[in-house]
């Protein structure tokens, strides 16, 4: 099938920043490579952005101890790379258009807890946000420059 003609599924991704201003990536299961992400997901049909984005952080992370500091105003697409449309997904889309948020973590790091009902992250660390693009997958790599800029406009 020819991935232009699917639709991009409407998700959302989490900036979770510690009292360092440090990120929370985690490294996916499904590709334990060295490639880390931040939190993100779909919204399920008949939920806003804001009840998406604190149910996917809570199923991938636990976090539930959190503020928002910022709804970044637009928002920011990726297309996977032709080797993934049609597995990712159940093959349904060609990839994701995300609102973004920027938030503080408030809890302590015992609150983190990866094992959850459906994990989708084996590891996690803090990171500077200036190493994101080093470190998420190549088709990635615009969105998180994109991103890297709201943070830096947020944190300086």
């Amino acid at each position: 099938m020819n991935g232009q003609k699917l639709p991009l599924r409407t998700g959302v991704g989490i900036i979770v920043l510690n009292n360092n201003n440090q990120v929370f990536v985690g490294k996916r299961k499904d590709n334990p490579g060295n490639k880390w992400q931040m939190p993100q997901g779909g919204v399920d049909k008949g939920e806003d952005f804001i009840t998406a984005m604190r149910r996917e952080l809570m199923e991938e992370t636990g976090i539930k101890n959190i503020k928002i500091l910022k709804e970044i105003e637009n928002f920011y697409q990726y297309e996977l790379p032709d080797n993934l449309v049609g597995i990712i997904w159940q093959g349904r889309f060609r990839g994701q258009k995300q609102k973004w948020y920027i938030t503080r973590f408030l809890g302590d790091d015992s609150e983190i807890n990866l094992k959850t009902a459906h994990p989708e992250f084996i590891e996690w660390k803090w990171i500077d946000p200036k190493e994101l693009p080093e470190v998420i997958v190549s088709f990635k790599k615009k969105l998180y420059l994109n991103l890297l800029k709201e943070i830096n406009l947020f944190i300086n």
